[in-house]
């Protein structure tokens, strides 16, 4: 564990603070869920304390390989991943010091975020009640994996289960009989996206009521939430939807195509530019398979074939050029190494430099949203940002806080 020395989040000028600044976010969150929730408030702004376990920290702390750093304090990749603009102190919230620091903070945040199982803080005597007791503007998030009440709520919750128990991997894949997970958690990650949506409802509720809430979620409700149009083939249609590979089950033609030496992405999702498309590469655009959008799907396997011939003899980025002269939308399949390389990335801020206290200085991934003042024409999105702390590196000074805020009280 590193001894380095690792102080609060900087003052940041008003102008580029984020929308969240002057909130505080106790994060009680382990794993990926509740972590990304609460690493998408301090983007926004807010102070982010993360209460972590004394000696190992958050469950990612140890996920690896990949570690970077040296080898007698590693670094997992994978914390790092979902915990920049964020302060750490470690408590045993079953010994008595713990839950008293644990008091202090909760009776000073705006919000606190929580993803144990159902009934744990209860028993460690910190349940809604006497949550609001300490704080009664509180807003309490609650994430589980199955949902907080029902037949199933007792279950553990971790991605690949939740991506496979609600739907999601019948829907990924080559086809019927090969399930795949997405390649990214995206249980987890939908679930934080969500719980944030819900905490900042609720704290603008707050606004009017004076009082917090509980907002709950969970990852099952999260993937059966993004189901969108396949979810009423299901409810409505009465359909079974199944994989089908890298091609859209209703709109053709939508997906990826072969051509020389590679693969290019269409998606040709207007009548106006079906013709378009086809008078592009000389296919037969009125034909009675390929008349209307219901047919295309309908035949979409010798729509499928022509478009493969006539893209045969094209080079990818030559044919990108030739697609975007039509007016298609259209792309190529970047990997990951592309894709931070890319000056369209850069462009949108979605990189950031941050100094960590073992790493030195390392690039993230950053935040996706931005924010403007139309009246002055200014970037308003937080821009100074802290790499993701080493375990407890923020623990002194942030009792330290703690026992100035009580001195301040009248």
């Amino acid at each position: 564990m590193s001894t380095t020395a690792y102080k609060t989040l900087p003052t940041i000028p008003a102008t580029a603070a984020g929308p969240l600044g002057g909130y505080t976010v106790l994060d009680l969150t382990r794993a990926l869920a509740g972590p990304h929730a609460g690493m998408m408030m301090g983007d926004l702004g807010a102070r982010v304390i993360k209460v972590e376990s004394p000696e190992t920290g958050d469950d990612t702390r140890s996920w690896g390989p990949p570690f970077v750093g040296p080898e007698d304090n590693p670094q997992a990749t994978y914390f790092l991943s979902c915990n920049r603009n964020k302060e750490s102190i470690a408590l045993d919230l079953k010994s008595k010091e713990g839950k008293e620091t644990l008091s202090r903070l909760i009776e000073r945040s705006d919000v606190l975020m929580e993803n144990f199982r159902t009934g744990v803080l209860e028993r460690l005597g910190f349940g809604v009640e006497a949550l609001h007791e300490l704080n009664p503007r509180l807003v309490i998030l609650s994430i589980t994996g199955f949902g907080h009440d029902g037949p199933e709520s007792h279950r553990s919750g971790y991605d690949q289960i939740l991506q496979g128990e609600a739907g999601l991997m019948s829907l990924t894949g080559s086809g019927p009989d090969d399930p795949q997970r997405v390649g990214v958690p995206i249980a987890d990650l939908l679930s934080g996206m969500y719980g944030a949506y819900g905490a900042l409802a609720a704290l603008l509720e707050r606004e009017r009521t004076g009082k917090g809430q509980v907002v709950r979620t969970s990852l099952l409700a999260a993937i059966v939430g993004v189901h969108a149009f396949q979810g009423t083939r299901s409810t409505v249609a009465g359909q079974v939807p199944q994989a089908q590979g890298n091609h859209h089950p209703s709109i053709a033609p939508y997906g990826l195509f072969g051509c020389r030496n590679g693969k290019v992405q269409i998606s040709v999702g207007s009548q106006k530019l079906w013709l378009a498309f086809a008078a592009a590469f000389g296919l037969e655009g009125t034909r009675p398979e390929f008349a209307t959008n219901a047919d295309r799907v309908k035949n979409h396997s010798l729509l499928l074939a022509e478009i493969e011939a006539a893209f045969a003899h094209h080079e990818p980025a030559d044919l990108l050029a030739k697609l975007d002269a039509a007016g298609i939308p259209a792309g190529k399949v970047r990997t990951l190494d592309e894709v931070y390389a890319w000056d369209q990335v850069a462009a949108q801020g979605l990189l950031v430099d941050v100094e960590h206290p073992v790493l030195g200085k390392i690039t993230l991934p950053g935040p996706p949203l931005r924010f403007f003042d139309p009246a002055t024409e200014a970037e308003t999105t937080r821009t100074a940002h802290t790499a993701p702390p080493v375990l407890d590196a923020d623990g002194s000074s942030i009792r330290t806080w703690l026992d100035e805020e009580t001195e301040a009280r009248p």
